[in-house]
């Protein structure tokens, strides 16, 4: 079972990479946060691998840090998540944004990852909220605590504005989601703002 590999970037795209060690091509399957991250071809690499192993197939699926590998192990144990949906999901989703949203339980942000329904994204938020938290530790819980009171109070004040311009609160709401969604870092103005033009 390889772990970790150490050797020469050959080749690399944002889908999968080739690192030669000891003589031997090893093709891994990497999220774009790894890619990213990545030296120039023909530089010294280091990666944390996970050995996917089937009857029909061996895959290696590598990480430059411990926490994308740390969470990619999270999400292939969920049902229904395999190793290319985890990829794809570190892919839509910085680690750290990605830990945040599983230990606030935010199936909202999580839907708005290609490839994630809503009922996967309630598998995620139900079985590794605990696991998230666990993760993150003392410190960082309350500021996630914080941070989803700060989101609800701004989409709260944010309703309360489109409601008393007369629109129904029902479809004002979707919207705001909507657009709350589309940007994490956001202001009640903005926020308001890009609803009215969803909505006009």
């Amino acid at each position: 079972m390889i772990a970790h590999l150490t050797g020469r970037l050959i080749r690399k795209s944002t889908q999968s990479l080739v690192i030669e060690a000891g003589g031997i091509g090893y093709e891994v399957m990497v999220p774009l946060s790894t890619f990213y991250a990545l030296p120039e071809e023909g530089a010294q690499a280091n990666l944390h691998i996970y050995t996917h192993v089937r009857e029909d197939a061996l895959s290696l699926f590598g990480f430059q840090t411990m926490l994308e590998k740390d969470l990619f192990l999270m999400l292939i144990a969920v049902s229904g998540i395999g190793p290319k949906l985890a990829v794809n999901i570190l892919s839509g989703i910085g680690p750290g944004e990605l830990r945040e949203a599983i230990a606030r339980g935010d199936t909202l942000r999580l839907r708005s990852i290609p490839g994630v329904g809503k009922k996967t994204a309630e598998r995620i938020a139900l079985e590794l909220k605990d696991r998230a938290l666990k993760i993150l530790g003392d410190r960082e819980i309350s500021t996630v605590s914080m941070m989803d009171e700060q989101d609800k109070k701004l989409l709260d004040d944010a309703l309360s504005a489109l409601t008393n311009l007369g629109y129904q609160a029902k479809q004002a709401k979707k919207t705001l989601e909507m657009v709350r969604r589309a940007q994490t870092d956001i202001t009640l103005e903005i926020l308001i703002r890009e609803a009215l033009k969803k909505l006009a």
